[in-house]
């Protein structure tokens, strides 16, 4: 696989040009919607979609390992897919190397009618189970926006957007529920985390120390839209609280979801927010498993439009990308923060388009290095292009 090499971008505003050391790795003209994460042993596992003719698309994925990246393989495809901007397929890999996929399905001729699908492999992915459906509810509504983490026990903890309820009627809400899906494919214990929640906002779950931690966007009957949290704690889910108190009114959803990460009882989470009619990228951290969280930092430079992801890289510390305004277009910005000091100085990783098109960055920390998909938007329709760049940690 080819490396190639990148100019460092200039920053705005008379700042001296940063950015990553290369791009680590670009996917074909045509594809889009990455999703990156890192295995327990280092590895890194992409998956992305790439058209087909017909209207089909092919997800395809690749692992890098001690710095190679293998020759892409096809997970499926089809002209069932829900291919969107904003909520794309997932992959994680259980504590027995069993390899665990998600991708959306249209169920239904309707524009969002379309299930939560997972796959297995457990042969590094040259071959996958028949997919199963990730939630009870059957009706042709929205279900979405998952998160998945890998348990101990070969185990994968499943969470998602589910509109079961929407398609009752109007008083329906969305919904957050998770299940659990077995080493033996079989989907177990679902719950409902909280039953009124913003609909189309992604959610995130990582593992502390006490049990899984969910965030989302949270829908109170008044229209407030700020992030929530509900913790695991003994095996039994808690009720949800916020992460901090915005107080954002808005009364359509922003698509644009929270990132978490942890590490014992160490937690940050990074988000979005537009209250008081002002934009904003907030961090908060957590020594307690989540229970509580400090005051929120700031951390965006004036003109962000979110679509955060957020690494920890120690007690009180992480890295935040997300999206800047700029000129005529957006910009891909990373930034250092820790509880109780000013943010770092933001580094560029990428120039890119403030459109749709853009789609949401996906990060993996693997040692002192931060690893970045995300979306280089082309000239014409199916031209754009995955790249993942690999970003040293300011320190």
């Amino acid at each position: 696989m080819r490396l190639l090499l990148v100019f460092l971008l200039a920053g705005l505003g008379g700042r001296p040009a940063a950015g990553p050391d290369d791009v680590a790795w670009s996917g074909p003209v045509g594809s889009s919607k990455p999703f990156l994460t890192r295995t327990r042993s280092g590895d890194l596992l992409l998956t992305w979609f790439e058209p087909r003719p017909e209207k089909r698309y092919a997800l395809r994925m690749t692992r890098a390992s001690a710095g190679r990246w293998a020759e892409p393989r096809t997970i499926a495809e089809g002209d069932r897919f829900f291919v969107n901007w904003a909520d794309f397929p997932s992959i994680t890999e259980t504590s027995a190397g069993t390899l665990v996929v998600h991708w959306l399905e249209k169920t239904a001729e309707k524009a969002y009618a379309y299930h939560v699908r997972l796959a297995r492999s457990l042969d590094g992915g040259r071959s996958w189970t028949a997919p199963v459906t990730a939630h009870a509810d059957r009706s042709p509504g929205e279900h979405g926006f998952v998160a998945m983490v890998p348990n101990d026990d070969a185990t994968v903890s499943v969470a998602w957007l589910d509109g079961g309820a929407m398609t009752a009627g109007p008083e329906g809400a969305m919904a957050v529920r998770t299940a659990t899906l077995g080493a033996d494919g079989v989907v177990r214990d679902e719950t409902v985390l909280d039953a009124r929640t913003c609909e189309c906002c992604q959610v995130a779950m990582a593992r502390a120390r006490a049990g899984l931690i969910a965030v989302y966007r949270d829908r109170s009957p008044e229209e407030v839209r700020d992030i929530a949290v509900v913790r695991q704690v003994g095996g039994r889910w808690l009720e949800p609280r916020l992460v901090a108190a915005d107080n954002w009114v808005w009364k359509a959803c922003p698509v644009n979801g929270p990132s978490i990460a942890a590490r014992g009882d160490e937690v940050g989470v990074a988000w979005f927010t537009g209250a008081g009619g002002t934009n904003r990228v907030k961090v908060a951290f957590s020594t307690d498993g989540g229970a509580t969280f400090a005051d929120p930092i700031g951390i965006d430079e004036g003109n962000p439009l979110g679509r955060v992801h957020f690494q920890l890289t120690g007690p009180g510390q992480g890295v935040v990308v997300w999206l800047e305004a700029a000129r005529d277009g957006g910009v891909w910005r990373l930034r250092r923060v820790s509880a109780g000091a000013p943010p770092g100085r933001p580094i560029t990783v990428a120039a890119t388009s403030r459109a749709r098109d853009a789609g949401f960055p996906r990060t993996a920390l693997v040692g002192s290095d931060l690893f970045v998909a995300w979306t280089e938007p082309g000239p014409g329709l199916d031209q754009s292009r995955v790249r993942v760049s690999r970003v040293p940690v300011p320190r």
